[in-house]
């Protein structure tokens, strides 16, 4: 990363050591963050409060924040917006002078310039990426913070929040102990949603209210991130061409009433706040949706198109800290037409099929070239589906299939094949697959017969459990994660967790816990133990393993709860 001038460091040195940088000395802490000019366009974080900033493309940005006490809590939590970024903290200690109450005469300006010039100190956290990132010991020691953040992508807004005091702070909203967003209805143009409440609303009676937010693309990792990519045609951004006006949003594209159509009803607008976006003249349109609806934690989306995939977040907002945090999205495509669409299958490219319980859906593979064989490879994410596969009208495959199974058919010169896919009797299914003329490598890592997850209790103690499970005899990549859940949760939840679709992309970074390639030829031999380390006594833990195919495509094994022994 680049550094800042000598000129920026000495009017920092100035500012920061012959005033006292804000800390939690409560009385004049709220008369700092009453005055808003105190940190507007300034290098100092407050304790205790979320500040926004901006960063230019390829320039780094430098915050300081004092941690007047050894053994002091510490969070630090950056959440970028519209790019990734790089960020790091890292620790200079105090000057003498300006630790515990600052009382003493300033050292002179030269020495006060050679402590802040002098070696930068040890880099304590960095990250690299677009995800809401923190930083957390229980203790941390006292002196002087340095957070760096640079965007080398584009120029993009973050922001940042510091406190000393994160147990009794707790700014951001506690997500439940199942964060998933649930499709429990679905149609043409309607789905609705629903998810567990924030506990931070329902048992600790703050402020909750829920923003859904649907688009077309892709599922949001913030709401910083969602504002930004509404407001993408504010000042920062590229302004219009000459000549040429701004356009309002057309929600008939979309699926929603647009603006003109004042007469109509729009049952998703009602009693409800939404947010439109609306892009400049010469640029692509933006697909999404912004509705707040209070504390409710169900919702239909109306003004859908059928048979169009939409994707979902819920964002639980702290009205009172105007502090958010985001559940983990879902997607669902809406049900086609009284006359079902058939869909193209392409060769070589994976096709994502969402199915409602008890439901079908036909797709076709045109093969434009002459062929001996057609591999179809399929990854059923949730329960057990029926394929049906025909060749010019006669039956080939018809079978019941679960997890990754691929079949090879014989093929005939200009044949076209049909294939009906059937639903569980039990609830929707999501499922991949993929046909092809030319197999290369399989898309679906290949997986074991017995996708369980052992664990050993003779080896479980305090603070580890150790677990093993089974591997084939190609190469393949294994990540592991755990997460602590609640004592009691019980089998019923553990089946929810069973989408084997999601990847280890939709986990939080501190719940990894190592990834590694193993195999062996001998499948007799093809198994692999890990032991899991720095848990808690007594406490219970979801442990799942990934295994990432070559094309980046990832299946789950079926998760295992372990628990740690409260005596040892």
């Amino acid at each position: 990363m680049k550094g800042f001038p000598g000129l920026l460091l000495l009017v920092f040195a100035v500012g920061v050591w012959t005033q006292k940088l804000p800390t939690r000395d409560e009385e004049l802490f709220q008369i700092q963050i009453r005055d808003k000019s105190l940190f507007h366009d300034s290098s100092v974080i407050p304790d205790g409060a979320e500040i926004n900033g901006y960063l230019f493309r390829d320039t780094p940005k430098r915050y300081y924040f004092v941690v007047e006490e050894d053994n002091t809590p510490l969070s630090v939590t950056v959440t970028p917006c519209d790019a990734p970024l790089e960020w790091k903290l890292s620790l200079q200690e105090l000057p003498e002078e300006s630790s515990g109450e600052g009382s003493g005469e300033p050292e002179p300006l030269e020495q006060q310039k050679q402590q802040v010039i002098s070696e930068e100190g040890p880099e304590l956290f960095s990250y690299k990426g677009n995800d809401v990132e923190s930083y957390m010991p229980s203790s941390s020691p006292s002196g002087l913070y340095q957070l760096e953040l640079i965007s080398t992508e584009k120029d993009t807004h973050f922001k940042v929040y510091a406190t000393t005091t994160p147990e009794s702070d707790q700014p951001y909203p506690e997500l439940p102990y199942d964060p998933r967003v649930d499709v429990t209805s679905l149609g043409r143009t309607t789905v609705t949603l629903a998810w567990k409440p924030s506990p931070t609303g329902s048992l600790m009676k703050q402020p909750i209210q829920y923003c859904v937010v649907i688009n077309k693309e892709h599922n949001f990792k913030s709401l910083c991130a969602v504002e930004a990519k509404i407001n993408a045609d504010d000042a920062f951004m590229m302004a219009p061409k000459p000549g040429l006006d701004f356009s309002p949003f057309d929600f008939s594209h979309f699926g929603f009433p647009s603006e003109n159509d004042s007469g109509k009803e729009r049952p998703l607008m009602s009693k409800s706040t939404a947010t439109k976006s609306r892009p400049y003249a010469g640029k692509q349109k933006v697909d999404l949706q912004k509705v707040c609806i209070g504390n409710k934690n169900i919702f239909t989306v109306s003004d859908l198109k059928p048979d169009m995939q939409y994707y979902f977040d819920i964002f639980a907002v702290n009205t009172f800290t105007n502090m958010s945090t985001a559940y983990v999205g879902t997607f669902a495509k809406t049900k086609e037409e009284a006359k079902q669409k058939t869909i193209e299958l392409k060769d070589g490219k994976v096709t994502d099929v969402f199915i409602k319980r008890k439901g079908s859906k036909f797709l076709r593979f045109a093969p434009v070239s002459s062929h001996q064989k057609v591999m179809f490879y399929v990854h059923s994410c949730l329960d057990a589906i029926q394929i049906q596969v025909r060749r010019d009208g006669k039956l080939l495959l018809s079978q019941n299939l679960e997890g990754v199974r691929q079949f090879q058919l014989r093929g005939k010169p200009k044949a076209k094949y049909l294939i009906r896919l059937r639903g569980s009797r039990k609830g929707a299914s999501m499922l991949k697959i993929l046909a092809t003329t030319r197999p290369n490598k399989q898309p679906f890592p290949s997986l074991p017969e017995d996708t369980r997850i052992k664990a050993f209790d003779k080896l479980r103690t305090c603070t580890s459990a150790t677990v093993a499970w089974l591997g084939t005899q190609e190469r393949n990549k294994f990540c592991i994660y755990k997460k602590e859940v609640d004592e009691n949760y019980n089998e019923e939840q553990r089946k929810r967790e069973q989408n084997q679709c999601m990847g280890p992309d939709t986990r939080k970074k501190f719940e990894k816990v190592l990834c590694k390639y193993f195999h062996s030829q001998n499948l007799q031999k093809a198994v692999t133990t890990e032991t899991i380390k720095g848990l808690e006594p007594g406490r219970s833990y979801l442990l799942d393993v990934y295994v990432v195919g070559h094309g980046g495509h990832s299946v789950k094994y079926q998760s295992k709860l372990v628990k740690t022994r409260k005596f040892c």
